[in-house]
């Protein structure tokens, strides 16, 4: 492929057009010889938390073994299961298993099965590629740290000069509080991405996504608001990927930007990263005041080839279902972060991370001690 010296493509569609020409060598035929990754992540936190799954203690993280390969010149497939310990259990669950075609004309791509839903910034990267211990206050309380379903998703990369990509996606909706509902597509999602460079060393990203959820309102009665009001006190769910809020209508906005020196990240790198979420139509009660709101917003930074360091502070304010009404909360958060990474494939993680709010018990300050190792071949992370 021949490119002119006055053009220059950004990281983001040289990253698009090297992994889609990947896919395609490799798959004139059709051997059983998948990519395999294991990533181990094991966790000690000194005390309990709000709205966070791992506890005080010795804990196994998001422990997570992928199998992908490509199925022929027009589809791969993926896998990824997942250990976790959750109050005192070892937890499996199979986290995305999916096709993705590969080579279709006009930009278009799309996927089906189990997987990440791409709405938001964070939401579509694997937990281990994070810069720190857990994900968001915001996310762990409206996403379950995470939101992946069962579905379809249609992307359409434009052929504009800059990166632009439009999706929609339509989901069971099962892993968002409230579940499914009534209807067979309980969940729909919009979401747009623009990004660039400005400059070799400078590249950019925006966001924007709605999530439609046609879910089902929480019986309303006495011993459903005190369960409901016990789990949300101390920050629990019925399983640790099960978002704990939710309503008819989420927005998010997102915003990253990048800094390394021509673009490479061992040599340093500056990222800033921020999310905003605004959730209404809480359930049949609630008025133009009762929604879920909150952000975050984070600065990492490697200064040394081995070494970065990280701060992150973030809030929700929340209403929690009682009858006809609802009862505030709100948590806020802040991290600091210091990370040592000898490779690609291995990171251990300090952090501190102190709480404040107002309607759960488990608020605390807590140290957090975690490893995050790769083995095998695993794919490159999204921008």
């Amino acid at each position: 492929m021949k490119i002119e010296s006055r053009k220059r493509v950004s990281n983001m569609q040289w990253f698009s057009a090297s992994l889609l020409c990947g896919w395609v060598c490799c798959a004139s035929a059709n051997p059983f010889n998948p990519n395999l990754s294991l990533i181990l992540d094991g966790v000690y936190k000194s005390e309990n938390t709000a709205l966070f799954e791992n506890e005080k203690g010795f804990g196994l993280g998001h422990t997570e073994l992928t199998m992908q390969d490509a199925i022929d010149d027009r589809f791969i497939g993926s896998l990824s299961a997942v250990l976790e310990s959750h109050e005192g259990e070892t937890e499996l669950e199979l986290e995305e298993a999916y096709i993705n075609t590969v080579a279709l004309p006009l930009g278009l791509d799309i996927r089906a099965g189990r997987f990440l839903s791409q709405i938001g910034y964070l939401n579509s990267h694997h937990t281990h590629s994070d810069h720190f211990t857990g994900r968001p206050v915001v996310y762990r309380a409206l996403l379950g740290a995470h939101y992946f379903d069962d579905g379809l998703r249609l992307n359409v990369l434009l052929p504009t000069p800059f990166y632009w990509r439009v999706g929609v996606e339509a989901f069971n909706g099962s892993q968002l509080a409230g579940g499914e509902g009534e209807e067979d597509i309980g969940v729909y999602t919009v979401n747009s991405r623009w990004g660039g460079d400005f400059s070799p060393s400078n590249s950019w990203q925006l966001g924007l996504s709605w999530l439609d959820h046609r879910f089902d309102v929480l019986p309303d009665d006495e011993d459903a608001d005190h369960e409901m009001e016990e789990d949300h006190d101390h920050g629990e769910h019925a399983h640790s990927h099960e978002a704990a809020y939710s309503g008819g209508n989420m927005f998010i906005a997102d915003a990253v930007w990048k800094w390394a020196p021509r673009g490479n990240g061992r040599r340093g790198q500056l990222m800033l990263a921020g999310e905003y979420f605004h959730v209404h139509d809480l359930n049949e009660h609630a008025t133009d005041d009762d929604d879920h709101e909150g952000w975050y917003a984070s600065a990492v930074y490697r200064f040394h080839s081995q070494w970065s360091a990280g701060l992150r502070y973030g809030e929700v304010d929340l209403k929690q279902a009682h009858g006809d009404h609802f009862h505030d909360q709100s948590l806020e958060e802040a991290d600091v972060m210091l990370a040592w990474s000898p490779s690609h494939f291995s990171a251990i993680r300090l952090q501190y991370t102190t709480q404040e709010g107002d309607g759960f018990d488990e608020i605390n300050d807590t140290v957090t001690l975690q490893y995050v190792m790769s083995l095998g071949a695993h794919g490159a992370h999204e921008f």
